[in-house]
This record gives structure tokens, C-alpha cells and sequence, in this order.
């Protein structure tokens, strides 16, 4: 069974085409928005690259797909990474106007990812036709499970029955990387205690207690937690008021800069990539310095939370484009909870590790690298959907 999967983030785009049930990727592609640049890797390990140029977004998309599909007609269902999905959606559901409507309403509440959700959506109607079937997986329903104490924020009670709550974000790749853990340490899932760091252009993390999120930082929107790219993490409320009454902000100035002039970006002057705040760092630049300092005294701080939540912890997780790939913020990380008897193996964090644990063996604390998959868990998850289906 071929599946396309199309996976938009907040600095990027990604596609993979899947054969099932061997699990096998054929190609996959990734639109880097920040640098313009598009890479198609194919199974037989050829890359291929070009740049954005003028293209819009769905055109940008259209054209991937007009380029990569030999077959199109092959294809038996589409999967939809969908960040957002309120308290309606906890579980995949089928494509269809209404729930496209859905989607489009909570765009006020992840404005920078619905919307381009939906025109993942569009871009493939168009491409394939209707009548491959496209199911819709939210980012939303994995922290179904978090506890009134986590999600309820402490305003008046009616926020609450307005849908006001803590929904928590990047819920799929959560989902994989718990499973993952579980795999690597050869430990049942439900005597683990672990803190996930999700850290990409967008960050979060979760804390998962014996199978089940218990605690998350991203909140009624993706806005809310960790500093990120463009975004600034948790922040006094009462700064948006002074914005609004003493500076005259409009709503839509406000937005603007939360969304997308804040976190690394807002304070470096530079860029929202952490790789290039790292690189100015070095050669001295002093708000390079002053916004990988706020980024990490910001995940240290979110981590222990985490830890007073769970009572203690069997390992630690990072995930996404910088978990996976700096070994300087893992060691920065790391060297800060020594006091608990995590020790870091510095060698084996330096060498590019991917699905491997990276503490030393006398550590109290595990450590995983651990690449995250949400493609493939969308992808499987199409696959026993429509074998449910034909039968």
C-alpha cells in the first residue's frame, strides 16, 4: 500500500511516500522555508536539491509532487499531520469539509501551522482527486490524557468551559519517542518515568509517567513554554497589557511579534536558526550569547518542573532538529543535573548519535538521542486504518 504523508512545521515542509505494510520509505522531502532551499532524498540514496525561489508555499508543494510521483495513481491514502485540533479531535478522523472548517476555525489558536495544514490538505485534493481517501492526525491528541491539574489554567472557571485549557503541541512525535524509549531500554513503557525535549524551530516537552503524559509545556497555543525560533515561550501577561494600553499595540501587531519576531530571532537580531546564534556566539557576538543563554537557562528550568512532577526520572530524551543534532545544548543539559547522577558520556554524545542511549553506564539517568518519526507513526496508523477498512 503506497502512503503520502505531508508533515508541515513551522519552518518547514515535509513529504514522504511509504510502502506498506514493509515499511518501506521510497522517497521523502523536506522544504526548508528559512533557508529556501528544497531536498528530496530518494531510496536509493540520491539527493536532490533546488531552491524555493518565488513559489509560493502550495506551489512549492505542487511542484514536489508533480516532480517525485511517477505513479500517482498508486497512491491508496494520504496522512495529515494537523497541529492543532481543540477538544473535538483525540483521535484520526477521515477528511471532510466539515472537518476541514474545523481545522480553518482553530487557526486563531496556531496560526503559523493550521493554515498551512490546510493547504497541505488542498494542495493533495487538487493532485490526487477526492476519492483517495486522507485522514487528519493532531498534534493536540496525544495530552487528552493530562490530568485537570496540568490543563486547567488557574483563571476564572469559565475559561475552562470556553475550551480555554493547556492542549500541548508536537503530541505525535511525544507519542513515538515514549515508544522508542521503551524499545532502547528494553524497559516496559509502564514503569518508565521520562522527560522528552522536543527541540526543533518549535520546542516542548513533555513528562511522562508510566505511559502517560501527566505534564507538557506548550499550552492553549503553541506559544506557550519553552523559548523557541520565532516564539517566546511562557512570558508575565501582564506584558501584553502594557503593550496593548501604553504602546498602542493593535491585536494583529501583537500577534505578529509573538509569532514570529520573538525567541531566538526577537533577541539575537540574527536568525531563528539556533545553528547560526551558535556560530555568531563564537565569534563574540554579544546577543547571539544573550539568547543562547535565555534558551538554556529557559529548558533547564521547564526540565526541572518536569522532574518535581514525575518524583524522579529513568531517562532523559531530546528529539527533533536540535535535540538530535547539538551536542552542545545536550551537555549543557546534562551538565546541570550531575547533582542527580546523570552523567553525560561525552564521547558518544560528540559522535552523531541517532536512536542510542549517550549516558555513561554508571549513570543514574539515561540519556536518548532518539530521531523522531512522526511520518512513519502517520503513516502506519493510515495503514491499519484502511486494512480496518477493506475488511
Amino acid at each position: 500500500m503506497k502512503i503520502l504523508v505531508l508533515n508541515a512545521g513551522s519552518s518547514t515542509q515535509k513529504s514522504s511516500l511509504y510502502n506498506f505494510p514493509q515499511r518501506q520509505l521510497l522517497w521523502n522531502s523536506m522544504v526548508d522555508w528559512t533557508s529556501g532551499e528544497i531536498t528530496v532524498k530518494l531510496a536509493n540514496g540520491i539527493e536532490l536539491k533546488q531552491t524555493v525561489g518565488s513559489r509560493s508555499r502550495s506551489e512549492t508543494l505542487s511542484h514536489i509532487l508533480s516532480s517525485t510521483m511517477e505513479k500517482p495513481d498508486e497512491i491508496e491514502v494520504i496522512g495529515h499531520r494537523i497541529v492543532h485540533g481543540g477538544r473535538k479531535y483525540s483521535e484520526p478522523i477521515a477528511i471532510t469539509e466539515e472537518v476541514k472548517r474545523e481545522i480553518a476555525k482553530l487557526s486563531s489558536l496556531a496560526p503559523i501551522h493550521n493554515p498551512a495544514n490546510l493547504e497541505g490538505i488542498e494542495v493533495t485534493e487538487n493532485f490526487f482527486g477526492k476519492k483517495v481517501p486522507q485522514y487528519a492526525f493532531f498534534d493536540t491528541a496525544f495530552f487528552h490524557s493530562l490530568p485537570d491539574e496540568a490543563s486547567i489554567y488557574p483563571g476564572p472557571y469559565a475559561w475552562q468551559e470556553k475550551g480555554i485549557r493547556r492542549y500541548g503541541f508536537h503530541g505525535i512525535s511525544h507519542e513515538y519517542c515514549m515508544q522508542r524509549s521503551a524499545d532502547i531500554l528494553n524497559r516496559n513503557l509502564n514503569t518508565l518515568r521520562l522527560i522528552i525535549c522536543h527541540l526543533g524551530n518549535g520546542c516542548s516537552i513533555s513528562a511522562i509517567l508510566n505511559g502517560r503524559c501527566i505534564d507538557t509545556t506548550m499550552g492553549f497555543t503553541p506559544l506557550d513554554g519553552l523559548m523557541m525560533g520565532t516564539r517566546p515561550g511562557s512570558l508575565d501577561p501582564g506584558i501584553l497589557i502594557y503593550l496593548l494600553r501604553q504602546e498602542n499595540y493593535t491585536s494583529e501587531q501583537l500577534e505578529h511579534e509573538l509569532n514570529y519576531e520573538s525567541g531566538l530571532k526577537g533577541i539575537s537580531g540574527i536568525s531563528s536558526d539556533l545553528r547560526q546564534i551558535i556560530s555568531a556566539n563564537k565569534q563574540g557576538n554579544l546577543r547571539a550569547k544573550l539568547a543562547f543563554d535565555i534558551y538554556i537557562h529557559r529548558l533547564r528550568s521547564f526540565i526541572g518542573a518536569m522532574l518535581a512532577g514525575l518524583g524522579g526520572l529513568d531517562a532523559l530524551v531530546f528529539t527533533a532538529g536540535v535535540g538530535e543534532n547539538s551536542s552542545i545544548v545536550r551537555s549543557l543539559i546534562c551538565d546541570s543535573f550531575k547533582f542527580l547522577g546523570l552523567e553525560l558520556d561525552h564521547r558518544l554524545n560528540e559522535n552523531h548519535p541517532v536512536d542510542q542511549d549517550i549516558a555513561t553506564t554508571t549513570s543514574s539517568i539515561r540519556v536518548l538521542v532518539i530521531k523522531t518519526e512522526e511520518d512513519l507513526v502517520i503513516a502506519k496508523y493510515c495503514y491499519d486504518i484502511q486494512t480496518r477498512a477493506l475488511h
